[in-house]
């Protein structure tokens, strides 16, 4: 009998490692596949600029989604971020979509027009008292976006620069970052460049 229990005591202790083993086999491949998932569909960007405040400030981590707008088109209030040149070097700015393609866009009397009517955002935004280029109306071209940024009056958008927004890689989409105790929800993004 004693052999018996000797030969019991083993199988469970093979039994033990071989689950053991199995169990940090599965552990290792979960973490490589999330290691692969956020190398290949996310990216995390730090905000430089000031022109997104209060929303975002500069110095902020944000993780965003490289594959959303493979399967979609930026919609009207996402965020989204783009380099102004080719440059993989360039820096990336974050702005947030007004006008759409095909839309008419002005900025009259501090408020933003969108085909002639008054676009309210869900967000208050102070009145702007720059519309520079969109002081007359402008018809977004096929695949470019109208952006300002959140900060309307203390950014570099698409008044001044022209609108050129050609969509090419995703960069956000309704992922959550945080900004110390404050969690801060960040609809969607992408990365283009001005045409």
């Amino acid at each position: 009998m004693g052999m018996n229990t000797r030969y019991v005591k083993e199988y469970f202790y093979k039994k033990k490692i071989r689950s053991m083993f199995v169990w940090n086999l599965e552990i290792i491949a979960v973490i490589l596949l999330a290691a692969a998932f956020s190398w290949f569909f996310c990216r995390s960007v730090v905000v430089q600029e000031g022109s997104m405040e209060p929303t975002l400030v500069p110095g902020e981590r944000v993780l965003m989604d490289s594959a959303w707008y493979r399967l979609s088109s930026p919609k009207r209030g996402d965020i989204i971020a783009f380099r102004t040149s080719e440059d993989k070097k360039a820096s990336i700015h974050i702005k947030r979509v007004i006008a759409l393609p095909g839309e008419t866009v002005q900025i009259k009397d501090g408020q933003i027009l969108i085909n002639g009517e008054v676009y309210n955002e869900k967000d208050e935004f102070p009145a702007i008292t720059n519309a520079g280029l969109a002081s007359e109306p402008i018809t977004v071209g096929k695949g470019q976006y109208f952006v300002l940024g959140d900060n309307r009056n203390n950014s570099e958008d698409s008044r001044h620069n022209g609108m050129g927004l050609r969509t090419a890689l995703s960069e956000s989409s309704g992922l959550r970052f945080r900004r110390g105790r404050k969690s801060v929800s960040c609809k969607r993004s992408i990365e283009g460049e001005e045409t």
